[in-house]
């Protein structure tokens, strides 16, 4: 069966840069017909009066939000059948689970590309077979064949060092080979370490402990840095209007990365400091709106949409919006929190168990490259354009790189040892003041065997130049 390119389908959003990216996605993928809606009411108008294949809605809109649409339909004979998909900045499992409890045939989590959103719907139609066999792990030369997973921010830098060191033959693991899979957002990370399609990954630490929450057989074993992210605002505001910054940002946008993440953290608690009531729509009021969208596209949807008041986002997005003057900057995340964790460095269970050997091998070359950022900062910019931009789509630099590297109160990799009382600091705020995610218990969460082994003064590597 193949999937009907002819299809109606609604979209249902009420921010309107949602909406357009939307439409631009769908249009790429093929799909022309379709009908966009402005929250749950308008929905069901339009349902009214058009024949409707397909239904995407956000969740968090008001009037009537997603869930409420969604359980409208399920009990209405004449819609209950038509296939739904929730797309959300609702990103952690918890949301996920309450999706399908209500009727929803499939949910995409913010954000994500116009393949992602293709592969959805070909999954709620049933065009993709879904694979539960475990992955082969290969050995090559009795090495593992190891698969790491990273997308193309600073924060990911040390892995594209040891990678550049292997590939000149100036280091060579005894353990392990390495392949490194740029990936294009957060979801899809978090989807391969969940189905174990890698072995490991970068990722934000509060998506890593959603997933540990819910049993996905992850550890954590080390840092990926330290600080290193930036809180950019719109250039149109001025210090010299009337108007505060806190008046600035009120009833205003602000583009965070992903649900589950240090930014989204670091931004509520800066808004909240300056008087404001910063969130996603939903039960709670508020005066900011938090939009979930791609970190290399947040640049350019600012400049295009007055109403985004600013983003918070990893470097070298940020630096590139400020130095083209899109921006402006507001903070470093090192000014809020000094020394902050960000993203982590998390192998799947079955290599963490069977293979402890490749794991402290690979802690240990991480750290050491990690040492090679901080001590060559001009070669590190170099390997990160290469690395970070390999296709040349996101306009990077060395003199970008170079520049976020240098910065004295920027992102940091001379020391990758996790502090347990950091993530718990981490899940206490989200969960208790944002309500978001699940408690865990973060020292089952985190195996500091290896970064304990790979931190120790006597077991350092050098990299060379």
């Amino acid at each position: 069966m193949a999937l009907d390119m002819n299809m109606t389908i609604l979209v249902v959003d009420d921010s309107g840069t949602m909406r357009i990216m939307f439409k631009q996605m769908l249009n790429a993928n093929g799909f022309k017909n379709i009908i966009l809606a402005v929250d749950g009411v308008d929905a069901l108008t339009k349902l009214k009066d058009n024949k409707i294949d397909l239904i995407i809605s956000d969740w968090n809109m008001p009037n009537m939000d997603g869930m409420e649409l969604l359980k409208r339909l399920r009990q209405d004979v004449q819609y209950k059948v038509i296939p739904f998909v929730m797309a959300t900045a609702q990103g952690d499992k918890t949301q996920q689970n309450l999706c399908r409890q209500e009727g929803a045939n499939n949910h995409i989590s913010k954000p994500f590309d116009a393949p992602q959103l293709l592969q959805t719907i070909k999954e709620t139609f049933g065009l993709v077979e879904e694979v539960t066999q475990q992955r082969v792990r290969q050995l090559v030369d009795g090495k593992l064949a190891l698969k790491m997973g990273h997308i193309q921010i600073t924060d990911h830098l040390a892995l594209g060092v040891l990678k550049k060191q292997i590939e000149a033959g100036k280091v060579k693991p005894k353990y392990f080979t390495l392949e490194t899979l740029c990936m294009p957002g957060w979801n899809p990370i978090q989807d391969a370490l969940e189905k174990g399609d890698i072995d490991g990954a970068f990722v934000l630490a509060p998506i890593a402990m959603d997933l540990f929450a819910f049993n996905v057989p992850i550890k954590m074993v080390l840092l990926a840095h330290k600080n290193g992210s930036t809180f950019v605002r719109n250039a149109n505001y001025n210090s010299d209007f009337s108007e505060s910054l806190r008046g600035f940002f009120k009833y205003k946008v602000v583009d965070i990365p992903h649900k589950m993440s240090i930014h989204n953290m670091l931004a509520h608690q800066f808004l909240s400091n300056i008087g404001l009531k910063p969130g996603v729509p939903g039960n709670k009021p508020i005066d900011v709106r938090f939009e979930v969208v791609p970190p290399v596209m947040m640049p350019q949807i600012m400049k295009e949409n007055e109403n985004v008041a600013g983003f918070m986002v990893a470097e070298p997005v940020a630096t590139n919006a400020i130095v083209k003057g899109i921006g402006d900057l507001q903070f470093l995340s090192s000014q809020m929190w000094p020394n902050h964790p960000c993203c982590v460095v998390t192998m799947r269970d079955e290599i963490v168990q069977q293979y402890p050997d490749v794991v402290y091998e690979l802690t240990s070359y991480l750290v050491a490259a990690g040492k090679y950022i901080d001590k060559n900062e001009m070669k590190a910019a170099e390997i990160a354009v290469g690395f970070l931009d390999p296709q040349k789509k996101i306009g990077l630099s060395v003199s970008i790189l170079r520049r976020v590297l240098s910065d004295p109160f920027g992102i940091r990799m001379n020391d990758l040892y996790p502090v347990l009382d950091d993530f718990e600091k981490i899940q206490r705020y989200m969960h208790d003041e944002m309500g978001i995610g699940q408690l865990i218990d973060v020292e089952k969460f985190i195996d500091l065997r290896f970064a304990n082994e790979a931190c120790k003064e006597d077991k350092k590597i050098q990299f060379s130049s």
